[in-house]
């Protein structure tokens, strides 16, 4: 918990010194209205007293219940503030750090985890400042200030406080041991919770087609019901605190004035009236006391919840992240060549290698194509190069440079990279494919229509009502899987990129479709290098190189034909997709 309120910035600090100042100034405003009362009690019993002196003492009594309240109200708002605002720094913060992260990190955090992280746990920490701001700073000082005004008047009322304390601390312990552990379980089923509804929503069109409905409700409801029973159990025995706190503060206000009646029956009648006052005014300072111990109680309440979403938070700000940016380089005299030297790769959870010893060169012009069994490992061997992960052991060279010696934003501007899986973004058709630049330099509307043209994507895009300003959902939903590719293929062609990586970019498209955009590709990029994953022949048989990859093994390298007659692999592959006579006459 301290360690992640080492996030407060200096202005944050000014404003809580200013909050403990007006707390001390309101607690001693609220400790002076039990002296005006003795005042008024005594001048109320006292014969031959002016209404004036008890309208005098009175008013103190107002001056200060106002004072209170104008002092409560601005530590209210400046409470609210800084909560607000810590809440605002830091889940920037981790939102930042999750922008870092490379592939090995996310893995450590769901993606639902991830989720409440970003807003449920910061919430639980913005209302623990909001309210522990006001009561942790004021209960402390109106404990120990109201024990000091009480000390000296009846070591008998003294005694029965100590007793009522002893046993409001009691009661706090025992709860913190019995609930603290729920409280850490909750956090995580709230995880579990976000994880089945976004399987649900993502998941919806699977779900109809094998009318999983009931299921998926059964597994929702399996969980929920977990939840709700955990936070019921907390509740429950959070429950117990306040019907605890009124009969101790009323069991103490009732002994305090059995005791008093003892002492005032015993006492001579010149001490009885100062007996009395003694009295009336020990139970507001003992029902201080209380209060402050209750104030405490309700921080205790709120501290275990707190404390378990600080500690999920600093999970997420401290993790290390492994890929960092490298010193940079600027104006390579090397444009668009790749290069692999030696590479082997596993990832960091197992002990034996995806990639082994795999090298080859990429000039800028040429296309590169990948091609293997699933599981071969061609998809991860291109993710080194934008450097998703970093190479186990050898290098990986962009223009004559390790890929670990640029920043990671020198490095990806170098790239077009389109993923296995296509992704959308909330926004228009224009948005989508202007998106490579991402605001850092703007594209033409030439460019993104030029993009969608090469891209075979201008077919049905001018087909919708507004075309280019068409609204795509958000993953793509509205389009179909074929429409996504191409225009994921458009976004990476509209950025002009020195090398172009296409992970199975293809595989969604129709053949005829396929030809098209590979022709227009090959003359759109001739000064650029390509580098294709690829299941099908057909996307690959015409690259300039081909290697062929089997268990992470580079089993062949070379052009079609020389693979046709040299790689057994690379032959059952073409041979289960084209007969010999198309292999042939291709």
């Amino acid at each position: 918990m301290f360690k992640l309120f080492k996030n407060f910035h200096r202005k944050d600090v000014g404003l809580i010194i200013v909050c403990i100042l007006l707390i001390i100034f309101q607690v001693w405003l609220d400790l002076k209205l039990p002296d005006y009362m003795s005042e008024v009690t005594v001048l109320v019993q006292t014969e031959g007293s002016k209404i004036s002196d008890i309208l005098v003492q009175g008013s103190y009594m107002l001056v200060c219940a106002l004072g209170s309240l104008i002092s409560a109200i601005i530590v209210g708002y400046l409470a609210s503030l800084i909560s607000a605002t810590f809440s605002k720094n830091i889940r920037k913060k981790v939102f930042e750090k999750v922008q870092s992260f490379g592939m090995e990190e996310i893995k450590l955090f769901s993606t639902s985890s991830l989720i409440t992280r970003s807003t449920n746990d910061i919430t639980n920490i913005q209302m623990f400042i909001s309210m522990g701001l006001q009561m942790m700073i004021k209960a402390p000082i109106v404990a120990v200030w109201a024990v000091l005004k009480i000390l000296n008047k009846s070591w008998e009322w003294s005694a029965l406080t100590g007793v009522a304390v002893l046993v409001l601390i009691g009661t706090v312990v025992l709860l913190m041991v019995t609930v603290l552990p729920k409280f850490k379980i909750v956090q995580k089923l709230i995880d579990n919770i976000n994880g089945l509804t976004r399987e649900n929503l993502t998941g919806i069109r699977v779900i109809r087609a094998f009318n999983a409905e009931k299921y998926q409700e059964a597994k929702f409801e399996k969980g929920n019901m977990i939840l709700t029973n955990t936070q019921l159990f907390n509740q429950k025995m959070m429950s117990i605190m306040a019907p605890v706190m009124y009969l101790i503060m009323n069991l103490l206000t009732l002994g305090i004035y059995f005791i008093g009646a003892n002492l005032i029956h015993q006492a001579l009648l010149a001490d009885k009236i100062g007996l009395f006052s003694d009295m009336v005014v020990f139970v507001s300072y003992a029902i201080q006391v209380i209060m402050s111990f209750l104030m405490l109680a309700m921080i205790f309440i709120m501290y275990p919840r707190a404390a378990v979403s600080a500690e999920r938070i600093n999970e997420v700000i401290y993790t290390k992240v492994k890929v960092l940016d490298g010193e940079g380089r600027e104006n390579c005299k090397v444009k668009g060549k790749v290069e692999f030297k030696h590479v082997s790769f596993k990832y960091p959870d197992s002990d034996e290698y995806l990639l082994k010893d795999i090298s080859f060169t990429a000039n800028m012009g040429e296309v590169v194509a990948f091609i293997g069994s699933t599981g071969s490992g061609k998809s991860t061997l291109i993710n080194l190069v934008p450097r998703f992960y970093d190479v186990t052991d050898g290098e990986v060279l962009v223009d004559d440079v390790n890929v670990k010696d640029y920043t990671l934003e020198e490095l990806h501007d170098k790239l077009g990279y389109v993923p296995q899986k296509a992704v959308m973004f909330n926004g228009s058709i224009h948005y989508n494919v202007s998106y490579g630049k991402n605001g850092k330099k703007k594209i033409t509307d030439e460019k993104v229509k030029e993009a969608i043209r090469v891209a075979q994507a201008e077919e049905f895009v001018l087909k919708m009502s507004d075309q280019y300003n068409h609204n795509i959902s958000q993953g793509g939903i509205n389009v179909s899987g074929g429409q996504k590719q191409r225009l994921a293929i458009a976004r990476a062609i509209a950025r002009d990129p020195e090398i172009y990586i296409f992970d199975d970019s293809f595989s969604a498209l129709d053949y005829k479709t396929d030809y098209l955009l590979r022709s227009k590709l090959k003359e759109y990029t001739k000064n650029a290098t390509s580098l294709i994953v690829a299941q099908r022949i057909g996307t690959i048989m015409n690259a300039d190189k081909i290697i062929v990859l089997d268990a992470g093994i580079c089993v062949g390298m070379g052009t079609h034909q020389e693979l046709l007659k040299s790689c057994s692999v690379y032959q059952e592959i073409a041979y289960s997709q084209l007969s010999k006579e198309e292999l042939e006459h291709e």
